[in-house]
């Protein structure tokens, strides 16, 4: 198995740990993954993603706002089973970090 596989899939078992109704920006999961300031590789990971047990929906960017995507409607989408996880948006469509976002020790 090559070292990127091993990337993603470090990527992959962060992002299933991050509990229901709490998001973790891509910055977070780069830096738990042992490479900080990789973020962009964070999204290239679930970009890839083929695996429907990683809640790549729990990932937001450092504002608070769910990234654009080529496929549309997948904003939409990923809001949506946010929202279904109790996660509340507010005013300007932005996830209050110091409320949702996922605590590790």
């Amino acid at each position: 198995m090559c070292a990127h596989r091993l990337n993603h899939e470090q990527i992959y078992s962060l992002v299933r740990a991050i509990p229901k109704g709490c998001v973790a920006t891509y910055g977070q999961i780069a830096a738990l993954a042992g490479f900080p300031r990789h973020a962009r590789q964070v999204g290239y990971a679930l970009a890839a993603l083929n695996d429907d047990s990683v809640p790549w929906h729990r990932v937001i960017n450092s504002q608070g706002v769910i990234s654009e995507r080529a496929r549309p409607g997948a904003v939409e989408w990923q809001r949506l089973l946010l929202e279904d996880e109790g996660v509340v948006f507010d005013h300007r469509g932005r996830v209050p970090l110091k409320k949702y976002q996922w605590q590790t020790d």
